[in-house]
């Protein structure tokens, strides 16, 4: 039996305050991907000393990640403890797929939440005491305003940090204990599924315009393909472009076919 690898303050500090990096390379594809994956290098370091379980460790979390800033901790305080599990499981017992499909599925509910306070709530309310006192040209305004704005989050930095990790690990050690895991892994996957699939009406549109004139009447071309599905080219789109990512196709290559097509079809009054 080897000797079990334990992570300590030094990886987890350095986990932590590499987390205030997330928008540090912001991609289309992936978002907050990258620092993520960047963020967690420290522990992944200590926890996979074979360079192949390293690099694999790596592209487990070379995905798309995006969620509110403040949130990134506790999000990367599950990961760490799950990489930590996973690191030392010698039953086989555990899937890393589940790593990846439990930061998925949390992204969604937890960007709702914390848009809604953080941008939503704290903001404005730091506005509301900063701006009236900086427009008399006090400068005690734009102090009130960062500290309204960055206590709250810097505290829910941290303990959301500590929470995900320690809360990550006596779950795991819970579940492994009584036989649930497997039951977890099939639903983080199905539920990881499930947000990335609802994303797609919300952020891909393909609105068309194209009208046809049929017996006396107007056919209204997008009409009809609501009624099918609606979203339906929204859906169609996302695949192709799914299909050729995973192809390899550089991506702002794809960016700007996009762009290409979809000024095309405004000028001919397609969309």
């Amino acid at each position: 039996m080897s000797e079990r690898i334990e992570l300590t303050n030094k990886e987890l500090n350095s986990v932590f305050l590499r987390s205030y990096q997330a928008l540090g390379c912001y991609t289309y594809d992936k978002q907050q991907g990258i620092p993520y994956m960047r963020a967690l290098i420290p522990a992944l370091e200590k926890l996979y000393p074979n360079e192949e379980d390293f690099l694999e460790a790596l592209k487990r979390h070379n995905t798309m990640f995006n969620t509110t800033c403040a949130f990134v901790p506790f999000c990367l305080g599950i990961s760490t403890a799950m990489e930590e599990e996973y690191a030392n499981d010698e039953t086989g017992e555990m899937d890393p797929e589940t790593i990846g499909a439990v930061k998925i599925a949390l992204m969604g509910p937890l960007a709702g939440i914390g848009d809604s306070f953080f941008w939503g709530t704290f903001r404005l309310i730091a506005c509301g005491v900063g701006a009236p006192l900086a427009a008399e040209g006090k400068i005690i305004g734009v102090i009130l305003y960062l500290l309204l704005n960055l206590i709250p989050s810097t505290l829910t930095r941290w303990y959301g940090f500590k929470l995900g990790y320690e809360g990550g690990r006596q779950f795991l050690h819970k579940i492994q204990a009584d036989g649930t895991l497997s039951k977890l892994t099939e639903a983080s996957k199905v539920l990881a599924m499930v947000v990335i699939g609802g994303m797609i009406p919300l952020i891909v549109k393909f609105p068309l315009s194209l009208t046809l004139e049929m017996g006396g009447g107007t056919l209204v071309l997008q009409d009809v393909l609501d009624g099918i599905m609606p979203n339906l080219l929204p859906l169609i789109l996302s695949l192709i472009v799914f299909k050729y990512v995973n192809k390899g196709v550089d991506v702002n290559k794809l960016i700007f076919i996009l762009l290409g097509l979809g000024i095309l079809l405004t000028v001919i009054g397609i969309m």
